[in-house]
């Protein structure tokens, strides 16, 4: 890859802001998989354009596909691997028929990476290994540990360089130069595999006790969430997580914030916090979830 495609921006977000820029017009339709990040859509909702939502699931494998995307008007497709919120990584051959299928409709495709480097099984892969007609975009702030720096990356198709500068130029000048400098420093493999390790421990410690309590499509291959079926209990995710808040102390995000592909039946559980901490959270869930059914 040429430094002349990379763009340093302030975090991801900011890549993305800019990608959306650069590729969308205002009524531009970009696919996006549901559930997903929700800033994707708020991106595209902000500069005019519209999210087409290809409904995922584990009968998916959570990926959008190439063939859900046949006979869709749209402009480029955003994926994630390992996505948020559920934690599955896009098996080879589904970025491979993506990338082709991207190449031969005029797509474009962004594919968010930020959560390379926190992978428990299999391998990560990027997208550009198959195309380049993709915007990759990836950061410090999660396997790095650097969130509050604010500092992320872009690699851009040629085309797209020039016009990305203008919008950058324009809009944030720069990423921030003491975060910048900061990076520099953090690109200590044998502490980065230490960071890997402990996010893998706390998956495993996490995901053992949670799964008999709720039911897990996906055991998560790497970022650092758990995407819980809730829909023994609840049919509503955002008053079964409020109520999970005030009654048990304990924060979950409800599924809702995801998209609508059943999300009201889902919530996201997530493993940044320390062994003791995760443990003590299941617990006290184990303890609502039996006063609830005592009680219901």
């Amino acid at each position: 890859i040429s430094p002349d495609r990379v763009a340093v921006t302030p975090g991801t977000s900011g890549a993305f802001l800019v990608a959306y820029a650069v590729i969308l017009d205002p009524g531009d339709r970009i696919a996006l998989g549901d559930p997903s990040y929700p800033c994707y859509r708020n991106f595209a909702y902000l500069l005019g354009a519209e999210p087409e939502f290809i409904p995922i699931s584990e009968d998916t494998g959570y990926e959008v596909r190439a063939e859900m995307l046949r006979g869709k008007k749209i402009r480029a497709v955003h994926i994630s691997s390992p996505s948020n919120p559920v934690g599955n990584l896009y098996r080879e051959e589904t970025l491979k028929e993506l990338a082709e299928f991207c190449e031969r409709e005029g797509v474009y495709l962004i594919s968010d990476e930020i959560y390379h480097g926190l992978v428990y099984e299999g391998r990560e892969r990027s997208v550009l290994e198959f195309t380049d007609r993709a915007v990759v975009v990836n950061g410090f702030s999660k396997s790095f540990c650097m969130p509050g720096f604010r500092i992320g990356w872009m690699i851009l198709p040629p085309d797209l360089v020039r016009s990305a500068e203008v919008v950058i130029q324009n809009v944030f000048i720069s990423a921030p130069t003491l975060s910048q400098f900061a990076a520099l420093e953090a690109f200590d493999w044998d502490y980065l595999e230490k960071v890997r390790a402990t996010f893998a421990h706390r998956r495993d410690v996490l995901y053992r006790g949670v799964k008999d309590l709720f039911r897990i499509p996906v055991r998560p291959q790497g970022a650092f969430y758990i995407w819980a079926d809730i829909g023994r209990y609840s049919e509503d995710s955002y008053s079964f997580a409020l109520e999970l808040l005030r009654e048990a102390r304990v924060a979950v995000t409800p599924g809702v914030d995801f998209g609508k592909n059943r999300t009201d039946r889902f919530i996201r559980l997530a493993y940044t916090r320390d062994v003791k901490e995760l443990e003590e959270g299941v617990r006290r869930m184990r303890d609502f979830l039996k006063n609830r059914q005592s009680y219901t």
